[in-house]
């Protein structure tokens, strides 16, 4: 077995045994983002001497909490001094360097932690023979306000710069822990599938992966003009003036993240992301989809995919259809590029149901076809679709969003707090499923159940996850042509 004692750059951490797996839980990648460090670019962490205990998770980002926000009955331990990451390693010894794959957490850009039980990395690590993982990063306006406008101590986009300061760390130190540094997959899902798309076409995020695994969600951004009004309204609402900047220093955390709810719910948000990736001409200079189309991410290859129902769990269906919500406005709120936007509209069902598929289709899996276009490109693509439902179950019934993370990471268990149980049989899907993202971290090619999976060119090939796995070339494909691909 290879020591739980590992010298890293700062210092030595001290891990523990857990199932089978070697972990190091809640070690600080960068400085705590307070006080003077608050809204500026993450600062590499101070070194120390002796030896510092990695058995417990950081805190999680300060974020908006609803009692049904967590999984577990103990509320999760929260501060803005967040910038931790966790690393699972398999307990026995490797004579060559592993893999590694890190998780950018989802959660809409203003919830979440890389410490949540579903993420945890104990059977990716043990079962691929891979390390694994996972990080935090600043979240809503701590993380996502268009700040450099204000001056050289501030910093736009944040929270990405985190993710980048992450990943910089797990290159400078992940070989300790048995990694290797020149093979490193980021994989993530929603709002973190979202920051992969804009890592691959950041200046600060050059060279420090190789492969990407993007699960729902693809680029996506603000312009600095709508970011801009989105920065005066906070500074407004916490009644900062332009003279007294300072005080941006000194505000508790808790009233910065309070503010960003209260400007929700004046500009009537809903489920609009209000902090997202801000298109500055600085640390995001391009949008995602135009960077790599222009080459941005050369030779990362990209597995990328959705589930066949995201919509499903933003508007569920036994929801009465609302016809206050305009059909047409949400397609030119999703799709404003499309010029056939009506008949689009018109080709969904009048329902709570269609509203949903709405969302699915334009949010989600055109703009995960769009990414996928531009990138093939440049490096090999491969396209999935997860199906899996459970027909019996209120909610799971759909393949709704996000349901493939317990399955990527074989936590299948930590559906109990959905009230679900799945079986043998889905059992056996997460670890088909693990399979695919296990091979793609070792050779850039996914692999699983003896299929022979093409990569995504001409004929669209799609690999669908259901009770039975198989490849469909151009699903939907009227529906796609119908939106613009």
């Amino acid at each position: 077995m290879r020591e739980l004692q590992v010298e890293t750059k700062y210092g030595t951490v001290q891990g523990e045994l857990l199932h089978g797996t070697r972990v190091w839980k809640g070690i600080r990648y960068a400085k705590p983002p307070v006080g003077e460090l608050r809204f500026q670019a993450p600062v590499p962490p101070e070194s120390w001497d002796g030896i510092r205990q990695a058995t417990q998770f950081g805190p999680e980002n300060i974020q908006p909490r609803h009692e049904s926000d967590w999984t577990g009955g103990q509320r999760p331990v929260e501060s803005e001094d967040s910038l931790y990451l966790n690393i699972w390693a398999p307990e026995k010894e490797s004579t060559n360097p592993l893999p590694v794959m890190v998780w950018i957490h989802g959660g809409s850009f203003v919830s979440g932690s890389g410490s949540q039980p579903m993420y945890d990395g104990t059977q990716l690590a043990h079962r691929g023979d891979v390390i694994v993982v996972t990080i935090n990063y600043r979240l809503g306006p701590l993380g996502f306000l268009h700040m450099a406008p204000l001056g050289e101590s501030y910093v736009t986009n944040a929270g990405l710069l985190d993710q980048a300061a992450a990943l910089q760390w797990v290159k400078d130190n992940i070989s300790a822990f048995g990694g290797d540094a020149n093979n490193v997959t980021v994989f993530g899902e929603s709002a973190g599938s979202m920051s992969i798309a804009a890592l691959m076409a950041m200046p600060a995020a050059k060279g420090l992966f190789n492969r990407a695994i993007m699960q729902s969600g693809a680029s996506q951004f603000i312009t600095a003009e709508q970011a801009s009004a989105m920065r005066e309204g906070m500074l407004k609402i916490l009644g900062v003036e332009p003279d007294n900047l300072q005080k941006l220093r000194t505000i508790p955390a808790e009233e910065i993240i309070a503010a960003g709810q209260t400007l929700k719910q004046q500009i009537g948000a809903g489920m609009a992301l209000l902090f997202q990736p801000v298109l500055d001409g600085d640390t995001l200079p391009q949008t995602p989809l135009e960077a790599v189309n222009a080459g941005s991410a050369q030779d990362i290859p990209v597995l990328i995919g959705t589930t066949r129902h995201e919509g499903a769990l933003f508007i569920q269906p036994h929801v009465p259809f609302s016809p206050e919500i305009d059909m047409v406005q949400g397609v030119d709120f999703m799709a404003p590029d499309l010029e056939n936007r009506v008949a689009i509209a018109d080709s969904y069902p009048k329902t709570a149901d269609g509203q949903a598929q709405v969302m699915t289709d334009l949010f989600f899996w055109r703009s995960s076809l769009q990414y996928a276009a531009a990138q093939q490109k440049h490096a090999p693509v491969w396209m999935y679709r997860f199906d899996w439902v459970m027909p019996e179950h209120p909610l799971l019934k759909r393949a709704i969003h996000s349901i493939e993370m317990f399955f990527v990471f074989n936590t299948l268990p930590v559906l109990k707090f959905m009230n679900a149980e799945p079986d043998e049989a889905a059992a056996e899907l997460a670890l088909k499923v693990q399979d695919a993202w296990i091979s793609f971290a070792k050779q850039g090619k996914p692999e699983t159940a003896g299929i022979a999976w093409p990569a995504y060119e001409q004929d669209r090939a799609t690999l669908i996850f259901n009770h039975e796995i198989e490849i469909v070339h151009d699903p939907e494909a009227s529906k796609r042509e119908l939106l613009g691909l």
